[in-house]
């Protein structure tokens, strides 16, 4: 049996798959701030055995938790003498450019820990100034003395020559070895001092948190009798080991969200859609990413915190690119001092969560609106639903101060949800130069499918899929991802002077590097594929673009066909290219998967069913537009293949709903998945 977890903020997911492709779903509430209890929960709910469990997947939000609520370890940085101060400076580019009063965002390690060291490399990587030892004993004592539980190690060019680097993390170790230390080697060989030094830190700052989760968790499962091999998910988009994930567990920032995109690329892939907008809406958030082509979009270029207001914290790690907005089922509907309605970024969360959980919550929440206007039934909750107290929350709230009927204020606040979601969904899409209409939606998390056709109506997409398994389906997206690390290397060089035999080298040495990690993994070489990016720019551009090139040996006409891939990408990204201008390659990048077997689909059967045996009810539900539609409710479960159902309708499911509009049907599909025709020309 395979079992993937996955913690949201509100609920925590379980997904399993049997030999035979048999697919089973738990959720239950997630248990802030001991996380791993409600793994074992949503394990013990789903009723599964826990000693049949061969492989078990995690995603986590603990570590972007422990960053965004400051709950990180004291800790020191090392630096090289004159650049104390990187993290302060920081960038000159500030985004809120006539705001006078501006602050840069505050480092995360204070200045009097952060200390100076003698050593210089140059940009070759010569040393130029020896490293000065008996310094570096003196800063690990006075860090002793200061309480620090982490150290971040982050030197000058060490991108190209990291020595000075790991002698200093020997010498700690020798002298110190309880503290948790992280060279910036170890997290990035990308150039930028303050973007690598602030991964370096940030590392560090959850080295301590991440392990102690990690073991935890790990505890829980041996308790429970668990004998799997265990993987946890990386913001990549692949998994890890839980002992590398514990080593670098800054891969796992984006560990959970970027599961489900995985998951709508594997999904595309087996019913032939190669462009997708993956579309997750949670109990907290909601989160988009544009699949073209098949390709799931990585980049290094990852912040926290980052808004119209705020510079944010690079994170020189690969992620996969998402968008990621706090709209979900139990965001908070308020009115702002201009009197006008707003939806999030407050969130209900999992406690006291939206008032019709009936555990404490009193402000409306977008869950409350979806329940009044018919779109969610009171016998799904896991709660008794109280529809007056439901009721009275948004009147006294909203209704009253726009002096509108309660389902018109419901119904407001569903709109002024949707519309947050819209601006997301453009961002990847229509701002990025992708037409919507070449491209399929997928929806999933607990409010993807309910909110999706209306999304996909307004934005023009003709087609959404709504996946088996769709409110747990990031940790179905685990169950079919394979073990994944990126190797990425700043290497500076012009393509028009360069022979492909010596670019031949720098692949051969990364390649290399990736089968030792995995032979150090248990993982077989013949389980290991390559794919190769280059990250290129035109002579005198600061930035570059991200480009797939071929693997195997390289010569002058892969060179050739290289530069022509860029100059394409350039111009879609940027609207135009430069011909006869120099090319050069400003890092190489691997990307090495360890191949795993992955479950079959199982196909659902129940061909000649008619649609009518999965009816359940009618009832009435409130449309934009329309208002109140006597409404045919389908059971999801007993839709067999290709049975169809026009809208207006509701398909009800374990923790999920979709909702078709007049004009649009649903038809199901040989696998399960409803494949909805929203109606668009």
């Amino acid at each position: 049996m395979r079992v993937a977890t996955d913690i949201g903020g509100t609920f925590t997911d379980l997904v399993y798959v049997l030999e035979d492709g048999e697919i089973g779903v738990a959720k239950s509430h997630t248990t802030p701030p001991n996380f791993e209890k409600g793994v074992i929960d949503v394990i013990e709910k789903s009723g599964i055995d826990q000693t049949a469990i061969k492989t078990f997947i995690h995603g986590t939000t603990v570590i972007i938790n422990a960053l965004t609520e400051r709950k990180g370890v004291k800790t020191g940085l090392i630096t090289t003498k004159g650049f104390r101060d990187v993290l302060e400076i920081a960038r000159g580019n500030r985004p809120d450019l006539f705001n006078v009063r501006y602050q840069k965002p505050i480092p995360f390690v204070d200045r009097y820990l952060r200390k100076e060291v003698d050593e210089r490399l140059n940009y070759k990587g010569e040393v130029v100034t020896p490293l000065d030892i008996e310094q570096l004993k003196e800063i690990i004592e006075y860090f002793k003395q200061e309480g620090v539980e982490a150290i971040a190690v982050s030197y000058l060019h060490s991108y190209v020559n990291s020595s000075h680097e790991q002698e200093t993390v020997e010498l700690i170790k020798e002298l110190w070895p309880e503290v948790a230390v992280t060279a910036s080697y170890e997290v990035t060989k990308e150039w930028r001092e303050y973007e690598r030094t602030s991964t370096a830190v940030f590392n560090s700052y959850v080295k301590p948190i991440a392990a102690s989760y990690v073991d935890r968790l790990h505890g829980k499962l041996l308790e429970g009798k668990t004998e799997s091999q265990n993987y946890i998910m990386q913001s990549n988009g692949g998994t890890t080991t839980f002992d590398s994930a514990k080593q670098t567990p800054i891969n796992m920032v984006e560990s959970g969200p970027v599961a489900g995109i995985y998951g709508a690329a594997v999904l595309g892939e087996i019913l032939g859609e190669e462009n997708i907008i993956a579309f997750d809406i949670g109990g907290t958030t909601a989160k988009c990413s544009l699949i073209n082509k098949g390709e799931v979009k990585v980049s290094t270029d990852y912040f926290i915190e980052k808004n119209e207001r705020n510079a944010g914290y690079p994170i020189k790690v690969p992620v996969v690119d998402i968008v990621e907005i706090g709209n979900g089922g139990g965001s908070i509907a308020w009115i702002d001092d201009a009197g006008s309605l707003k939806v999030g970024p407050q969130s209900a969360g999992a406690v006291p969560g939206p008032v019709a959980y009936g555990q404490g919550g009193t402000e409306p929440t977008t869950t409350d609106a979806n329940l009044l206007t018919g779109r969610l039934s009171p016998e799904n909750f896991d709660f008794e639903v109280d529809l007056e107290q439901v009721k009275d929350a948004i009147k006294e709230k909203v209704a009253e101060h726009y002096e509108l009927s309660v389902e018109e204020a419901a119904l407001g606040i569903i709109r002024i949800a949707n519309s947050n979601m819209l601006n997301a969904l453009k961002l990847i899409s229509i701002r990025k130069g992708h037409n919507p209409k070449d491209f399929t939606l997928v929806a999933f998390g607990g409010g993807g499918s309910m909110h999706a056709t209306a999304l996909a109506k307004e934005l023009g997409v003709k087609k959404v899929i709504v996946p088996v398994a769709s409110s747990v389906f990031s940790a179905w997206g685990m169950l079919m991802t394979d073990l994944r690390h990126d190797y990425i290397q700043t290497y500076i060089k012009s393509l028009a002077n360069t022979e492909a035999g010596v670019l031949n080298k720098e692949w051969d040495k990364l390649e290399s590097k990736a089968y030792q990690q995995y032979k150090a993994e248990g993982m077989e070489e013949s389980s290991v594929v390559f794919s190769r990016f280059a990250d290129m720019r035109y002579t005198g551009q600061e930035h570059t673009v991200k480009v797939p090139v071929p693997g195997g040996n390289w010569t002058s006409e892969t060179i050739a066909d290289v530069i022509g891939r860029f100059g394409q990408l350039h111009e879609q990204n940027y609207t135009f290219k430069l011909d006869g201008t120099d090319v050069e390659i400003v890092n190489l990048h691997l990307t090495a998967f360890g191949k795993v077997v992955k479950p079959q689909l199982k196909q659902i059967g129940g061909e000649n069913k008619p649609a009518e045996e999965a009816l359940k009810e009618t009832r009435p539900v409130y449309y934009e537009e329309i208002g109140w539609v006597k409404t045919n409710v389908y059971n999801r479960q007993l839709l067999g293949s290709g049975a169809k159902i026009q809208g207006p309708a509701i398909v009800e499911e374990q923790s999920a709903v979709t909702v078709l509009y007049p004009g649009q049907s649903v038809a199901v599909d040989s696998y399960g998945n409803l494949i909805i025709d929203t109606g668009v020309e």
